[in-house]
């Protein structure tokens, strides 16, 4: 199973969901993380990235703390965590291609715009070779009793 990972809300919420669903069906749980260099790095007259700056360290650090801050101690030993270099969709496809589920969470903006599906996460339902499961609201309770 794999879960898409952005360090935002709605994907720590995608990596709980998905790693009670790994143990569930006892699958193994594969997070991935994508970084890209800036659109305007290399472009002539701009100036480039600072010497001390690393993008693929930052994606890194905010992969570890999604993990630490969705799952226990426990769990997070389990999980298998990638950085890639890429759009973050075709990262997700790409590292997808073969799996059971993909999951992923999708970034609200309150009222109508709300039903509508990120960038990504349209990308991923509308590509992807296996299931995919966008996780909204809360994925920590139940509903309320009479709720539907």
């Amino acid at each position: 199973m794999v879960v898409g990972v952005d360090g935002s809300e709605p994907s720590i919420k995608a990596l709980r969901w998905a790693a009670r669903q790994a143990a569930l069906t006892g699958d193994a749980l594969e997070a991935v993380i994508a970084w890209e260099m800036p659109s305007a790095y290399g472009w002539a007259g701009l100036p480039g990235l600072p010497d001390d700056v690393d993008l693929e360290a930052n994606a890194d650090q905010i992969l570890a703390r999604a993990v630490e801050a969705a799952l226990t101690p426990e769990q997070a030993a389990t999980v298998t965590r990638r950085t890639v270099l890429g759009n973050p969709a075709q990262a997700i496809l790409d590292t997808g291609e073969g799996a059971d589920l993909i999951v992923v969470g999708v970034r609200g903006h309150g009222t109508f715009r709300s039903t509508l599906l990120g960038s990504v996460s349209h990308t991923v339902t509308v590509h992807a070779s296996c299931p995919v499961v966008v996780v909204r609201g809360t994925a920590d309770t139940a509903p309320a009793r009479g709720a539907s």
